[in-house]
């Protein structure tokens, strides 16, 4: 993550002095020199990582590199002028992917060669022997069920998973012939958990930086789309985080909390609508790696998805009313919002919560020294508190009539236990509506935030109460 960030603000303060294409080359070499030794096992494998880490940044996958030889400042060039993006968000640095083994149960230096050796004697494919006194496991048979480690009475086998894989809730990530993790997104939903999993930094996102930075070169307005969970990053409340925006170089900024409340009008109505019609239960539709994973992983549910669009699909509609030639930016807590922010068509580019960090850092500004903006029109609580698990139910409970019982149900977080639970709600779901958030905690948990969530959590709720309640505002 340090080094993620470290690299980011490179990348940001160069584009701020428009030095880009001529100073790239050099981060490799400025950031692991070689009188400092190196992290792995050279330092022209440290450099390596580096290089693969910033064509990322760039904007590139991994494997669009066809010449081992193209430098940086080409690809930065080529960043410059390239017109069209894809919706593939995430990449795998394959020179940082290489030390996880694919084998999950290792027997340690504490196995003592007991006579009993319940491990082979219960292992169904034969696959552990005896070697000098200790157990070996054969890992051409072993089928990884477990058992040796359950009967092991000196706990001396462990379970050695890869980080990524484990990670992920829908096995969209798995390691090839040469080694190598590479995402099939046909199943992936841009979650972003083997991001966060992975120890090495192997798997990076790809950003929209040197576009947005190209687009205000050339003179064009940015319009700033800032998701709920930016009130808890940082130690400051929601007029200087906006005005932060001021000073970056951003000429307007919506809080995305406003699409909220329209999100929170329209879901409670929908949710009123198909109870009362017989429907036995609806979820929620804000997070778009759940709506990816209900498209890809869990079809049955389908139905039972509501139709109620994201807070940044109005947020975005709104502003592109009020801006209909300008650059509209979304300003992001995780990867599934950018892959989101691709297919909406009024929304241009992405900035990531760490990119929106990195480049106040690059730009020296602090925004808990900067003056409060004033705030024309406050979003109400309820939509700023969509940024934390449990913020979609309470603001459709405030607006659902009284009349409406509502039962919820709250998935805090998506992991194969929580995809097993969303998978037999079709057939018995015990409440009537169901917020879904893939990620722990909410927004406010996603990968790409830059405070603790239990931090950010007080943050937030701070920026909650100092908004009307939606029951007493137009929405």
């Amino acid at each position: 993550m340090l080094i993620r960030r470290e690299l980011i603000t490179r990348v940001v303060r160069l584009l701020i002095e428009n030095r880009l294409e001529e100073g790239i080359n050099r981060i490799p070499l400025e950031m692991r020199p070689r009188k400092n030794g190196s992290v792995r096992c050279c330092v022209h494998k440290d450099r390596a990582v580096i290089k693969y880490k910033l064509m990322a940044l760039l904007g590139y996958n991994i494997s669009d590199e066809v010449d081992e030889l193209t430098p940086l400042s080409d690809y930065a060039r080529m960043a410059n002028q390239r017109t069209e993006l894809t919706d593939t968000v995430l990449t795998v640095v394959d020179e940082a992917c290489s030390s996880c083994r694919k084998t999950s149960y290792q027997v340690t230096n504490m196995c003592r060669g007991c006579v009993a050796r319940p491990c082979m004697v219960n292992c169904p494919k034969d696959a552990i022997k005896f070697v000098d006194g200790q157990a070996s496991i054969d890992h051409t048979t072993c089928v990884n069920c477990g058992q040796c480690l359950k009967v092991c009475p000196f706990h001396a086998i462990v379970y050695m998973p890869v980080p990524c894989e484990e990670a992920c809730p829908v096995g969209a990530i798995s390691k090839g012939d040469d080694g190598v993790e590479s995402i099939d997104i046909t199943k992936c939903i841009n979650c972003g958990k083997c991001m966060t999993a992975c120890p090495f930094g192997a798997v990076m996102e790809k950003s929209h930086l040197v576009e947005i930075f190209r687009n205000k070169r050339e003179g064009k307005k940015l319009v700033a789309m800032v998701a709920p969970a930016i009130a808890g990053q940082f130690n400051a409340d929601m007029g200087k985080i906006l005005h932060s925006f001021k000073e970056l170089g951003f000429d307007y900024v919506y809080e995305v909390a406003e699409g909220a409340d329209i999100t929170t009008k329209l879901e409670a109505a929908e949710l009123q609508e198909r109870l009362e019609s017989g429907a036995p239960f609806m979820t929620t539709s804000c997070c778009p790696a759940y709506t990816q994973l209900v498209d890809k992983h869990i079809e049955q549910l389908k139905p039972y998805v509501s139709h109620t669009h994201t807070p940044m699909y109005y947020s975005a509609q709104v502003a592109r009313h009020n801006h209909p030639n300008d650059v509209l930016v979304f300003v992001s807590p995780c990867p599934a919002k950018r892959w989101e922010s691709f297919h909406d068509p009024n929304v241009d580019y992405t900035l990531s919560f760490e990119e929106y960090g990195a480049w106040m850092v690059a730009a020296g500004i602090d925004v808990s020294a900067l003056r409060s903006t004033d705030i024309d029109k406050f979003p109400s609580a309820e939509g700023r508190g969509f940024g934390a698990s449990g913020g979609v139910t309470q603001a459709v409970k405030a607006l659902a009539p009284s009349t409406l019982k509502i039962t919820d149900i709250q998935i805090n977080g998506i992991d194969k236990a929580a995809i097993r639970q969303l998978k037999s709600f079709p057939k018995s779901c015990p409440g009537n509506f169901v917020e879904v958030m893939t990620c722990e905690g909410g927004c406010i948990g996603g990968c790409n935030v830059i405070s603790n969530p239990k931090v950010a959590l007080r943050q937030l709720k701070q920026a909650v109460e100092a908004a009307p309640s939606i029951v007493s505002i137009e929405v």
